[in-house]
Order: C-alpha cells, then sequence, then structure tokens
C-alpha cells in the first residue's frame, strides 16, 4: 500500500518527538512494515517512551528529511522535491531527491572510512582492493550530471502502477568529483571476454531479501563520462547520497548509479541479480495497451532516458495580471541524445513558441531554456512544455503505459490564471 506523501519544511527536526510529531505514529507503523515484536510492542516499547526505530534514527542522522522535501516513504527513505524548487542550474545537495532501497548504512551515516575498499574482481587480470586514498591517486574530473529515478513521473501513469509514487521532483543536476571508471579498470586489466559489470554497495536490506545490485555494459562502464563519485558539489559525498563513494552513469536511470559502491564485479555475462531480472527496471520491447503485462521474455533493461523536460518558472496556480509579461523557465535533457528545441504552448497545444535554448555545462548536463510570455485575457490557463531531441523524438502528449512506471517523459503543463 502507497504511504501518503509528507512535507517537511524545516531544515532540521529537533528531537525524536519533533519526528514523531510531524509524520504520525499511524505513518510512522505503516512506513516500517510488520515488526517481529508486534506493532503493540512497538507502540509501547519504543514510541510510548519517545523513541523511535534505529532505521529512522540513521535517516535522522543522515540529514532526512531534506527541508520542503516531499516525502514518499521513510524506510526506505524516499522523497523528492517540487519542480519549482529546482530552479538552479546546478542542483544544491539540499534540493537533491533521495531514492533508497534500503536503510542507509551506518558507515556513511558515521563518515567511518576504517576498513573500507572498493573491490574489482572477476573477469580481470588483476583483483583489486582500493581505499579512498588509492582511488585518489587516479585523474579526478568534475561534470554536471542529470540523475533521475527511473520511476520518475509515475504518478502521471494511468492505470496506475503500484511503486513510489514520484511526481516529477526525482531529478536533479548536481556537480559531481571523481575517477572515471575506465581508469579504475584498465588498472585492473579488465579481460577481453568482458560483458557487463555487476555492482555492489554496502545498504544491507532489513527483510533478508538480496541487496540492491544492478550492473552497466562494458562499453557503458569504458565511457570517458561515467564515473566513481567521492564528491558532490565540492563536497565530500553525503551520506544519503552514497558515502564515500557511488557510480554516476551519465544519461541512464538512477538505480544504474550504486551507492554507497564496494564491489565492482566485472562479469562474462550479463548481470542477473534480482534487480536486473523479471519486470524489475525492465519496460516492455514494444508499445503495450495500458493495464497489459507482456511476458517477461519480452521485457528489457531499462538504459539511457528519453527525451524531457520540467517547468522551475512560474510556480503552479500563480495568479498574474492581464497584459504583464511573465518569463518562464525550465530544464531540458534527453539520455544519450541532445536536445534541439523546447516549445512552450498556453493555448493547450494548439500553438506552440520556441524557447531560447542554453547549452549545458558540459554533456550529460541539462539544458536551460526560457522564454516570455504575456497573456491579454483573464482566465485560466496551462503553461506547457515540449522539448525535442536531435532525433526528431519529441516529449509525448499522455503518457505511454508500462507496468512498473518507467521513463515516464509526458509533457509538463503548469496551470496559472490571469486576473484583471
Amino acid at each position: 500500500m502507497l504511504q501518503k506523501t509528507k512535507t517537511f519544511p524545516t531544515d532540521r527536526l529537533d528531537s525524536r518527538r519533533d519526528f514523531l510529531a510531524k509524520i504520525g505514529k499511524g505513518a510512522l507503523l505503516a512506513s516500517l512494515g510488520v515488526f517481529g515484536a508486534g506493532c503493540e510492542a512497538v507502540d509501547q516499547g519504543l514510541l510510548g517512551r519517545g523513541l523511535m526505530p534505529i532505521a529512522l534514527l540513521d535517516a535522522q542522522e543522515a540529514g532526512l528529511p531534506k527541508s520542503d522535501m516531499l516525502v514518499h516513504s521513510e524506510n526506505p527513505f524516499n522523497g523528492e522535491f517540487a519542480p519549482h524548487l529546482l530552479n538552479d542550474d546546478v542542483t544544491p545537495t539540499a534540493r537533491h531527491f533521495v531514492r533508497n532501497n534500503s536503510g542507509v548504512p551506518e558507515r556513511a551515516v558515521k563518515k567511518d572510512l576504517r576498513g573500507w575498499k572498493l573491490v574489482v574482481d572477476g573477469e580481470v587480470h588483476k583483483e583489486l582492493a582500493l581505499s579512498i586514498d588509492d582511488l585518489k591517486r587516479f585523474p579526478q574530473v568534475t561534470m554536471e550530471i542529470v540523475l533521475e529515478c527511473a520511476g520518475n513521473g509515475r504518478s502521471l501513469f494511468a492505470p496506475q502502477v503500484s511503486g513510489t509514487p514520484w511526481q516529477r521532483g526525482a531529478v536533479a543536476c548536481s556537480e559531481w568529483t571523481g575517477v572515471r571508471l575506465r581508469d579504475v579498470l584498465q588498472a585492473a586489466g579488465v579481460k577481453p571476454n568482458a560483458v557487463y559489470t555487476g555492482n555492489y554497495g554496502e545498504d544491507v536490506p532489513t527483510d533478508g531479501s538480496e541487496p540492491f545490485s544492478r550492473g552497466i555494459p562494458i562499453e557503458k562502464a569504458m565511457d570517458e563520462h561515467t564515473l566513481i563519485a567521492l564528491k558532490m558539489n565540492g563536497e565530500v559525498l553525503p551520506a544519503a547520497h552514497g558515502f564515500p563513494a557511488r557510480l554516476i552513469v551519465p544519461g541512464w536511470i538512477g538505480s544504474a548509479m550504486q551507492k554507497w559502491l564496494n564491489r565492482i564485479w566485472v562479469r562474462n555475462t550479463v548481470h542477473d541479480s534480482e534487480k536486473m531480472s523479471g519486470y524489475a527496471y525492465r519496460v516492455p520491447a514494444y508499445p503495450i495497451a495500458p493495464g497489459d503485462q507482456p511476458p517477461v521474455e519480452d521485457m528489457r533493461i531499462a538504459t539511457a532516458w528519453q527525451v524531457k523536460s520540467l517547468i522551475t518558472r512560474p510556480e503552479p496556480h500563480l495568479e498574474r495580471s492581464e497584459g504583464m509579461p511573465l518569463k518562464v523557465r525550465g530544464h531540458a535533457w534527453a539520455g544519450e541524445n541532445q536536445i534541439e528545441k523546447v516549445l512552450v504552448s498556453t493555448d493547450f497545444g494548439i500553438q506552440w513558441q520556441e524557447t531560447q535554448l542554453i547549452p549545458p555545462s558540459n554533456r550529460y548536463a541539462w539544458y536551460h531554456w526560457e522564454t516570455e510570455l504575456t497573456f491579454a485575457n483573464r482566465g485560466y490557463y496551462e503553461i506547457w512544455a515540449r522539448a525535442s531531441n536531435d532525433t526528431g523524438a519529441a516529449q509525448p502528449f499522455t503518457q505511454p503505459w508500462n507496468p512498473k512506471g518507467y521513463l515516464g517523459n509526458v509533457i509538463h503543463r503548469v496551470p496559472i490564471s490571469v486576473v484583471a
């Protein structure tokens, strides 16, 4: 069952009691699922004494929730930001969404590097066990990279699909600093039969399931833009974003960007973990009717994002006086492709106006676009944004459907009112 989304406006929750008051006991119990001791014991033994489960204490110690965040679940922690809060050219860490499949590891919360190594093994000539200092000896590079959850926009699918009901804010473009993954793989000596990597992190599921692990083709691993990131926006990786190291796989879905990274297994076959199989992070090989469930053999691994745009100005439900110019702004990105143009409409897609497109600071960063609109008459309007890429593909007017709600890229629509 999906949990009702909550917004947390404060910068920090002052105490455990404040945290409990913010989310409510019922929501807390629901978010934690079934306890071995039973909910009554949890209520009396923990909540009744002003205590919280360790899993939630870890989230709070990791700086979660962030101010003004729309929180979908507390354990594992998942939260996003409304589009109008994502107006910055480079997304501040305080406005970067958080997507977790399990709890934040204790090492990350405590910033404890003791015993940590990044193991590179499998189809390599020389197995490696690298410390942070070892990684820092490789050439360091810095890039702005769009990072987006595969399920961003899931709440816009009809009929509804299961999973975290992301709206549009599970996307960001922050600055990442680290070592090229290919430099590390070359140091290990990748064998000619290498096909895929299998990537692992230190987060451990609390329900006994297989640890979250996904992989990428060796060609993408050897791309010069694919990083083992050690810093985010110039600072050591925050706990919630993968301390001490994470993968950044530009243009691809966020689940490929393993957090709390501690192993890269070079394989001679496509990685076959639980989250690479069945319907997990997979989309149909062909268009399907809404509600259909194709056979699993017709599902394909989701990789690169499609063309997409976001309106960050104005905020929804703005009231504007007729005749007054209105500045409209946003971002656009296109996975492995380039943005060709972004158009806006104020008459429900009948006529379109081209915006000024500002190129990205580097490949795989998002483009910025802006324009000015004037409304001559009072009434209800919607600002629509539609991006096209260099292959001619454009955002759809209605969301194509798939069973897990992945790769949503329907046009963004922002309602406003023009008054006298």
